[in-house]
């Protein structure tokens, strides 16, 4: 495999499983050394000892990236354990409660609001702080099909996503001159441990949104955000990918 990514310092939020974590490994084997974060320990741990199996540098940090000091910390982090900070996947998310809106509980908005937009925020504040400094960066923002359409019983994911998606194009706008690049990944419906909880008439209902008739593969994402975080992708910034299966077609 070609290493694309050789000598390269990332960061990857919510890297214990699923997405993240097939993320943080398809770094590795492109050659960057990679600081995996998550509030699993023990799953993290796994992941960089993989990560260690492929001749590059990997190491864990415990952080709730919902608290902004925790956010700083990374950052502060990996440039004390690397010098630098190339490229960061800010993928940290949950489902959330699920509920009609009028009926979504003042918690679980303020919740889901700050686990996945709010995060995506303080990440970035202190990446591109650090980027700025280095004169170059990629981040790769982790929104969702639900960042362009809606649907019933989420409305704390759709709206966090869709501002993920506005987040992501303001910062690219405001750091494009910088050596930065900004874009954004929107997942369809991912077999990820996030929908292992699912019965099985649900998931077939899943499945069916999708014309391609399956469910997304969590290494089938990280095939993207390892293209947005190359050289390859050298004039992308600002933009919004699906990798959905043709599930927005409809």
């Amino acid at each position: 495999m070609e290493h694309s990514l050789a000598g390269k310092t990332a960061l990857v939020t919510g890297a214990a499983s699923g997405i993240g974590k097939a993320v943080a490994l398809l770094y590795a084997q492109h050659g960057a050394n990679v600081l995996v974060t998550d509030l699993d320990a023990e799953k993290g741990q796994v992941v960089v000892e993989q990560i260690k199996g492929m001749d590059v540098q990997g190491h864990f940090v415990l952080a709730d990236v919902g608290d902004p000091s925790e956010c700083e910390r990374l950052v502060n982090e990996v440039v004390n354990r690397y010098g630098k900070l190339d490229i960061a996947c800010n993928n940290a998310g949950i489902g959330g409660e699920l509920n009609m809106t009028a009926d979504y509980s003042l918690e679980g908005w303020q919740k889901i609001i700050n686990i996945n937009l709010n995060s995506v925020f303080f990440c970035m504040k202190y990446q591109l702080a650090q980027m700025v400094k280095q004169g170059k960066g990629t981040i790769v923002n982790m929104a969702s099909i639900l960042g362009q359409v809606g649907t019933p019983n989420s409305p704390g994911y759709v709206a966090a996503k869709h501002a993920v998606v506005g987040l992501t194009k303001t910062a690219a706008l405001e750091y494009a001159q910088k050596g930065i690049r900004v874009n954004a990944v929107g997942p369809a419906y991912i077999d990820t441990p996030l929908l292992s909880v699912l019965p099985d008439e649900a998931r077939q209902q899943l499945v069916a949104m999708h014309p391609i008739g399956r469910l997304g593969k969590a290494e089938e994402v990280a095939e993207l955000v390892i293209w947005l975080s190359s050289e390859k992708a050298s004039f992308v910034t600002g933009s919004y990918y699906p990798i959905d299966g043709g599930y927005l077609a409809h």
